[in-house]
């Protein structure tokens, strides 16, 4: 019906002819001028947990690395002077997380610096990554490789005489996880193959090297003791 059209057009006539504008529009500042972000500008210096620009540097490339970075790398990507400053930096950097009760630390890993999260929140990340977890080690390979870890360079038969069972498999195993590697042969009759870890185990069980194993130094006197034909493996980075 047009009436029904006619009579709304006449109600919204009437009602825009009975407003009268009173005043002016109120009045709105300027937005506030947003300076241009600069990457090496400096936060105040009260501000909590506040970094210099070399801090800064140094905590975006060790979040942004896979692997962990030695500090000469950390010096290179940072733009920083050389490695020792690079070191006092991640100093600075521990302490500040440290400070703050963050859920990120700073370590020392496989030879180089790494970020990490703290163990205490392992049980509600791996649910992140619950698709994209490695199978557990089993008991049998977890023995085999602390026996490698613990005595290398060490021949297989050194390692079976230790577990009493072939080892075989569990060495391939490891092998094709990356933990355990081919490092040289025994110059004994056949020149026998010498196992020992890698980079990728360091990195797995969070070790700086393999001086930071439980009993480093004990266990691995004991090892020599026991095996004088088998030569010792410096332990500093496991290979």
């Amino acid at each position: 019906m047009v009436t029904g059209k006619t009579s709304l057009a006449s109600a919204l006539v009437r009602v825009a002819s009975a407003i009268r504008v009173t005043a002016a529009w109120p009045h709105r500042p300027p937005p506030r001028r947003r300076f241009a972000h600069r990457p090496d500008a400096a936060p105040p210096a009260d501000a909590p947990g506040a970094r210099s620009p070399k801090l800064a540097r140094v905590e975006a490339a060790l979040f942004a690395a896979g692997d962990p970075l030695s500090t000469r790398r950390i010096a290179e990507v940072a733009n920083l002077a050389d490695g020792t400053e690079a070191r006092l930096l991640i100093q600075e950097l521990k302490s500040l997380y440290d400070a703050d009760g963050s859920a990120f630390a700073v370590e020392n890993v496989a030879g180089g610096w790494q970020l990490r999260t703290r163990p205490q929140f392992a049980p509600w990340l791996g649910k992140l990554h619950a698709a994209r977890q490695e199978a557990r080690l089993s008991q049998p390979a977890l023995e085999t490789l602390a026996v490698v870890a613990y005595r290398q360079p060490i021949l297989r038969a050194d390692i079976e005489a230790v577990r009493g069972v072939a080892c075989g498999e569990m060495l391939r195993q490891l092998i094709d996880r990356g933990f355990v590697r081919i490092v040289g042969h025994h110059d004994s009759l056949g020149r026998p193959l010498l196992y020992g870890t890698t980079r990728r185990f360091l990195e797995h069980f969070g070790l700086a090297d393999l001086g930071e194993l439980p009993m480093a130094e004990q266990l691995r006197a004991s090892a020599a003791a026991a095996s004088p034909l088998t030569p010792t493996l410096s332990p500093q980075r496991g290979e």
